[in-house]
């Protein structure tokens, strides 16, 4: 693996057609929303979740095993506390500081270090968005805990270049949910939709974080794909026609960076062709520095 040694910034655009690309919990699932600009958002969490979800779909062996390193940590139904006490145990019997007075094994810093490499090395998410793992299993020698990671690759909200219109919709079903309804003809929801927006989400990987999880320039070039291909294995028709359009990267000379991520976000423009309502991405038109981008996957070196 290849030690990860420039630091990065990314701009992520992706849309969506009538679909909702992230239900709000406590809006009874209607697209999330800025209340006081009426600007479309999608969460860090959404978008880490799918690029999770790639990862357990593309990094896996002929048997549908995940490949080594290549686990995932947060996913559905996981325990994690069952994951982290392995990886304790695992660090333990390598462990020359094993020490067992009256009966009980010494839970010292060294261990659950060595479980936290553990941790990162095998489940590709810890290493690139980090961890809290000092909840752990407990047993009779005490507390199985792998501290707290924090990944290099940071994500912003993703947020729609215009106000979105949140459209209801009424649907219907034929069938019935028990029997007391049965005498009823059909039964009646709600489902909620963006017609059309253009999303940006920002990006940061610190090549510093990188180097204490062992995220590698391999690792990063997974991430890029995920990207640009997890939401073709994420249909759902709930969310409608989701695409990612455009990933330009900034990397930079150095560990440190060679330009505030700031100025470099500025020099993309988006536009709007004059006199229409968005409704497909060849409605806007973006530019890099002045100049069309074409390209669906951008590398800008700094």
């Amino acid at each position: 693996m290849t030690t990860l040694t420039n630091r990065y910034d990314f701009a992520f655009y992706f849309d969506v057609q009538d679909g909702n690309p992230n239900g709000d919990p406590d809006m009874d699932n209607q697209p999330r929303i800025d209340l006081e600009t009426g600007h479309g958002l999608v969460s860090d969490v959404c978008l880490k979740r799918k690029v999770r979800n790639y990862i357990m779909m593309a990094c896996r062996t002929p048997e549908g095993q995940p490949k080594e390193g290549y686990e995932v940590f947060i996913k559905e139904k996981a325990v994690l506390n069952t994951m982290i006490g392995q990886a304790w145990d695992d660090a333990e019997k390598k462990s020359s500081g094993e020490n067992k007075k009256d009966g009980k094994k010494d839970k010292n810093p060294q261990v659950e270090m060595a479980a936290q490499q553990l941790m990162c090395a095998r489940f590709y998410d810890v290493r690139a968005f980090g961890a809290v793992m000092s909840t752990g299993s407990s047993d009779s020698g005490g507390k199985k805990t792998a501290g707290q990671v924090r990944g290099p690759i940071q994500l912003t909200f993703a947020r729609s270049q215009l106000p979105i219109v949140v459209a209801e919709h009424c649907i219907t079903r034929m069938a019935v949910t028990n029997e007391k309804n049965a005498e009823k003809e059909r039964t009646m929801g709600r489902k909620f939709t963006v017609p059309y927006a253009l999303y940006c989400a920002h990006g940061f990987v610190s090549p510093f974080l990188a180097q204490q999880t062992g995220f590698s320039e391999e690792d990063m070039e997974i991430f890029w794909d995920a990207l640009l291909n997890m939401f073709e294995i994420d249909r759902s028709a709930a969310r409608g026609l989701m695409t990612a359009r455009r990933l330009v990267i900034f990397k930079h000379s150095s560990a440190l960076g060679s330009a505030p991520a700031a100025d470099l976000f500025e020099k993309i423009a988006v536009a709007v062709s004059d006199g229409v309502t968005p409704r497909s991405f060849g409605d806007y038109r973006l530019t890099l520095d002045g100049q069309e981008l074409t390209e669906r996957k951008k590398i800008v070196l700094i």
